[in-house]
């Protein structure tokens, strides 16, 4: 049988571009690439090179709640406010009163959403993170990158840190692969929309290398929440200290 991957999914919370990603059992980035539908992502997952150990998820999984925050909010956000990196709210309104689109793509492959699930041999583990709480743990920012909002000017140094931090992974080895070799090119010469054409794809990076850490590396990320009531996957609080940046 073929060694175990790790799948990252910046997952469009309803329409849009899905960002995915991969990385094999030794934490190297395999490949990565975009979808928009449900069965764009089916066929990209079912033409992984080997069984799938953790999918971790950027976008609402077990969503029980019909209005509000999840708790699983209100605790990153006691955990990450000061840095900028609180989480979206997430309720069934948000879907209007259906399932979220990462939980009905859960039940499509089989993968459990319980984080105490134990990964093996036909059992695969999905699980609820989020980039910006997880940067800040990481890589002990002082404040969430700003590549989210407003156009490219503003967007791009801070995707451009996001990148540099990625290619800092020694396990990831990024910068190796073709696909990053045309994003740094893009980089080089940027154009109005790059950020916008590439954030998705390097977000999953970032998530496929959180499944990673879950499988490798206890301690390194926790739980907020429960899997009954909602749960975000996330580097434990932050011991050092926020900076909020100048205006």
């Amino acid at each position: 049988m073929s060694a175990s991957t790790f799948v990252g999914i910046d997952l469009a919370w309803s329409t849009g571009w899905t960002g995915l990603a991969v990385v094999d059992a030794s934490g190297r980035l395999l490949a990565s690439g975009r979808a928009r539908s449900d069965a764009e992502i089916a066929a990209w997952v079912q033409g992984l090179p080997g069984p799938v150990e953790v999918v971790a998820v950027d976008a609402p999984l077990v969503v029980p709640n019909e209005s509000g925050q999840r708790p699983a909010e209100r605790l990153v956000g006691r955990a990450f406010g000061a840095f900028g990196a609180s989480a979206h709210t997430a309720n069934r309104g948000t879907f209007g009163g259906r399932e979220a689109r990462a939980m009905t793509l859960a039940r499509r492959f089989g993968w459990g959403v319980d984080p105490a699930t134990t990964p093996g041999p036909g059992r695969t583990v999905c699980l609820e993170v989020y980039p910006h709480p997880a940067l800040v743990g990481l890589f002990a920012l002082p404040y969430r990158l700003d590549y989210k909002k407003g156009g490219t000017a503003r967007r791009l140094p801070g995707f451009r840190t996001l990148v540099e931090l990625l290619e800092s992974v020694p396990e990831l080895c990024a910068a190796a692969t073709d696909g990053w070799a045309v994003l740094r090119g893009e980089l080089a010469d940027p154009r109005p929309g790059v950020v916008a054409r590439w954030e998705d794809e390097v977000d999953a990076v970032l998530c496929a290398h959180l499944a990673w850490l879950w499988g490798h590396r206890p301690g390194s990320l926790v739980v907020y929440g429960t899997a009954r009531d909602g749960y975000i996957v996330a580097p434990p609080r932050p011991t050092h200290q926020a900076v909020r940046p100048a205006p």
